[in-house]
């Protein structure tokens, strides 16, 4: 277990993946600060996301962290896909549109199953991303960022999780999310451009 300093930042994720990336961007404006993540810090149990919106469950999770363990800064960030054709759903409940959270199978299945009949033309889609630095007094800023695409028609490539092998970029004219590398990934990402625009904020305050 880490020991919390004055003046970390905690990151409310147990993925090192996105903690290092976190740390990557917001840390060029926040020089001398030390990101941790949460589960670095002790084994607490998910708060309940129960928010209407992207920016509601990313706070609910950031302020979860400032209460749990005393920071003065926490980062946390919430996404998912959202359809034109459903009206934005999933939405905030991507992860858990099939029922059981975090079932991936399951959610693209049911994603396919809403979708059924709806022409190529019809199927454009977004991930959102919103990613906030809450403070312990209840102030906090928030960017929020997307990646344009579509949903295909059945899921294609390996790499990723979730909706990617469903999720044609606009960026990547051929390529699902799912087949592409993890950097170029990273650079067309929803939570990339939340993390860029929140940084810009930073720089700005």
């Amino acid at each position: 277990m880490a020991d919390l300093r004055r003046g970390d930042v905690v990151v409310a994720t147990g993925n090192a993946h996105k903690l290092a990336e976190i740390e990557e961007i917001l840390g060029r404006v926040m020089p001398g600060r030390r990101f941790v993540g949460l589960r670095e810090l002790g084994d607490w149990p998910d708060p309940e996301e129960d928010g209407e919106t992207f920016l509601d469950n990313a706070l609910i999770k950031a302020r979860a962290a400032i209460e749990r363990c005393g920071c003065e800064l926490a980062v946390a960030d919430d996404s998912g896909l959202m359809v034109d054709a459903l009206d934005g759903a999933p939405g905030v409940l991507s992860a858990r549109f099939a029922g059981s959270h975090g079932d991936d199978e399951a959610n693209n299945a049911r994603l396919l199953a809403e979708l059924e009949g709806v022409p190529a033309a019809s199927r454009g889609a977004r991930f959102c991303s919103c990613v906030v630095l809450a403070r312990a007094d209840g102030s906090y800023l928030e960017g929020t960022g997307f990646c344009e695409g579509s949903v295909g028609l059945a899921p294609r490539g390996d790499n990723g999780f979730g909706y990617d092998p469903l999720f044609w970029p606009d960026d990547t004219p051929g390529r699902t999310m799912a087949e592409l590398s993890p950097e170029e990934k990273n650079a067309i990402s929803h939570r990339f451009h939340a993390l860029a625009a929140l940084a810009g904020q930073l720089a700005d305050s």
